[in-house]
């Protein structure tokens, strides 16, 4: 299998059941139902990781709207765009294999942070990707897409 190297991973984040805020991880374990000791775990295996770009939060920053890493929902943030990826392209992070299953759509919440967000980042927020090869991603490990 061939692979092409596109980036790195800069963030790792899981959702916690009753909180809004997300919590930074130096690493995650993954399975075909998605992230381990995430909240969203089990729930569609098609939207369990969502991989979010660090161009997101610099377009915010352009239009003066400040905000930490997690904001935007994200499990993964890279220092690579990957939003142009078509449903099914395969990546690989750490020792995991994802594939590409959808853009991901607004949520409201996006708003409360600023109201022109969601606008502002309507095809720029983030994809989803389900799990094709379990495994663990770190912070810094490199991103290939597979061909």
């Amino acid at each position: 299998m061939k692979q092409m190297f596109t980036g790195n991973v800069v963030s790792l984040f899981i959702s916690q059941s009753g909180l809004s805020t997300r919590k930074m991880q130096q690493n995650i374990y993954l399975d075909s139902k998605g992230i381990i000791g995430d909240k969203f775990y089990g729930k569609d295996i098609n939207r369990s990781v969502l991989i979010t770009s660090t161009d997101s939060y610099n377009l915010a920053k352009k239009h003066n709207i400040d905000m930490s890493h997690g904001s935007l929902g994200e499990n993964i943030l890279v220092d690579h765009n990957p939003y142009h990826l078509s449903s099914g392209v395969q990546i690989s992070m750490g020792t995991c294999i994802l594939e590409i299953s959808q853009n991901c759509t607004l949520c409201d919440h996006l708003s409360y942070i600023d109201k022109q967000l969601p606008t502002l980042l309507k095809h720029d927020r983030g994809i989803f990707a389900k799990v094709i090869q379990e495994g663990e991603i770190k912070e810094n490990d490199k991103i290939f897409i597979l061909d």
